[in-house]
């Protein structure tokens, strides 16, 4: 398949241990995809080695995930036909993209596939266990209130099809960004699919914080009131 239409977005903050290993398995599965590194203004090496290593980099205006994606979304031409989203850290295989987009190329009525990491038991050493229990009752949360049925709502491995994201301007600055993307795939009209994935151990310093699963709580409680309004 020719992948020329697809743009990989990696937002990163100081991941000058993992960038490097992420962006050279990129190149390695997907053949000529547009990568593109949001950088939410580093004080390490991250920017010099994702150039180094062919990435576009744009450097975010502001703080966290959710406003370095909607500054992306502004950023991206309409060539592009799926954006696939992974982390910094080295954590989500790119191995899983080729299907993941071979599952949006054959079913039309499919917006995002997105990777699992709880389908199978999850190694407890690769995500801490407070994170893992934090993660579980965040879905089970997001689950029960939206409707918006996913074994794992918050994964950061998806690929979309950017007629889904054109014009969006997300409202989330942080990492409740998943939370508000699911949506707006739902509110498209387009269906979510699920595979399962396997998640390494992150390179460099674990990012989320007790604070974050309160922003992500807090997420998931204004999408409901706005789907029931």
């Amino acid at each position: 398949m020719d992948y020329s239409r697809v743009l990989v977005l990696i937002a990163a903050l100081n991941e000058e241990e993992g960038i490097g290993q992420t962006l050279s398995e990129l190149k390695k599965t997907l053949d000529r995809p547009t990568l593109l590194v949001v950088d939410g203004n580093s004080t390490d090496k991250t920017v010099e080695i994702a150039r180094v290593m062919g990435a576009e980099v744009l450097v975010q205006r502001g703080r966290g995930k959710g406003n370095a994606i909607g500054q992306a979304i502004m950023h991206v031409n309409d060539g592009v036909k799926y954006v696939a989203f992974i982390d910094a850290d080295f954590t989500y295989p790119s191995g899983y993209l080729p299907e993941m987009i071979r599952i949006l190329e054959e079913n039309p009525s499919v917006g995002m596939v997105c990777g699992n990491r709880f389908k199978d038991e999850l190694n407890l050493g690769k995500l801490h266990d407070i994170l893992y229990f934090g993660n579980r009752l965040l879905a089970f949360t997001h689950n029960f209130l939206n409707g918006v049925e996913l074994d794992d709502p918050l994964t950061g491995l998806r690929v979309v099809r950017w007629e889904i994201l054109r014009g969006w301007k997300p409202k989330s600055r942080g990492f409740d960004i998943e939370v508000e993307l699911n949506h707006q795939v739902e509110r498209k009209g387009y269906g979510i699919v699920e595979m399962p994935i396997e998640y390494r151990r992150r390179l460099g310093e674990k990012k989320l914080k007790l604070r974050h699963g309160l922003t992500i709580l807090s997420r998931i409680l204004s999408e409901s009131l706005q789907s029931r309004a």
